[in-house]
């Protein structure tokens, strides 16, 4: 990731689950887990310059594994 979050993520919705996942073969290869969705949702984000923007954010998550491969897919302020 080339940003940070700060504070919390809002507005969490569920983009594809399972077998919609184009990348899924390769989460499970790289990081395990069985049951993967792809989220979205809204947070603040500090960008390596250190300015601080709201940004729309999406990510890969399955139960036990976590986030992974978060990537910001647009700002909103």
């Amino acid at each position: 990731m080339d940003f940070e979050l700060v504070g919390e993520l809002s507005g969490i919705e569920t983009i594809a689950v399972n077998l919609a996942i184009r990348e899924r073969d390769s989460l499970k290869h790289r990081y395990g887990g069985s049951r993967w969705r792809k989220l979205k949702g809204v947070a603040l984000v500090r960008l390596v310059n250190g300015n601080v923007r709201k940004a729309e954010v999406h990510w890969y998550e399955a139960h036990g594994v976590g986030r992974r491969k978060m990537k910001i897919k647009r700002f909103l302020d």
